[in-house]
């Protein structure tokens, strides 16, 4: 088991609210955007598959094997982005890597059920929200503030794994911090 859940201390908390609007209760440390929809209890266990496009700032399509994503998969990318640049600082929130439009598209055509990523956000500035609302009415999911996805990789460009997810039971809010763990 490697705990992919980012560890929020009061510092990094303080942090974070400070540096992101979007912080709150809701959106603090590793969260899921459910954007006010319910979580499905058999998303908490899922297959898994996690790609290294480390480095990258704009994740394209070419960047991955899209034939080894299914349907109901939690797909993660690992950037390194929050090794890099620590959870909670301005640039985390500001200058993170993202997803490009048509790969999110490609995502949601093979109806995987949850996006995880280690860093603030799929899409950058005025994009973040109304990208994660878009998913979230296509029955998808996104993850936020991944951490340890090197852990799972092990040195190699993508591997599968099961994912377990465990979102605090809060309703009415738009997201939800959750604790993610990978089992190997």
């Amino acid at each position: 088991m490697i705990d992919l859940s980012v560890t929020v201390s009061i510092k990094r908390s303080n942090e974070a609210i400070e540096n992101e609007k979007m912080v709150s209760f809701g959106h603090l440390g590793t969260h899921f955007d459910v954007m006010d929809k319910i979580f499905p209890l058999d998303f908490t266990r899922r297959n898994a598959i996690v790609f290294n496009v480390k480095g990258l700032m704009e994740i394209n399509l070419s960047h991955l094997d899209c034939s080894l994503v299914e349907k109901d998969m939690f797909i993660a990318f690992y950037t390194g982005f929050i090794d890099d640049e620590s959870y909670g600082t301005e640039k985390y929130f500001g200058e993170h890597p993202q997803l490009s439009k048509d790969l999110i598209e490609a995502l949601l055509e093979k109806k995987v059920s949850m996006i995880g990523i280690d860093f603030a956000g799929v899409r950058r500035g005025i994009e973040h929200t109304p990208m994660d609302k878009y998913c979230a009415d296509r029955g998808v999911f996104i993850i936020e503030n991944l951490c340890n996805l090197n852990k799972v990789l092990e040195g190699t460009d993508c591997k599968k794994f099961t994912a377990n997810t465990y979102p605090v039971n809060f309703v009415g809010m738009s997201g939800l911090p959750c604790r993610v763990t990978a089992e190997v």
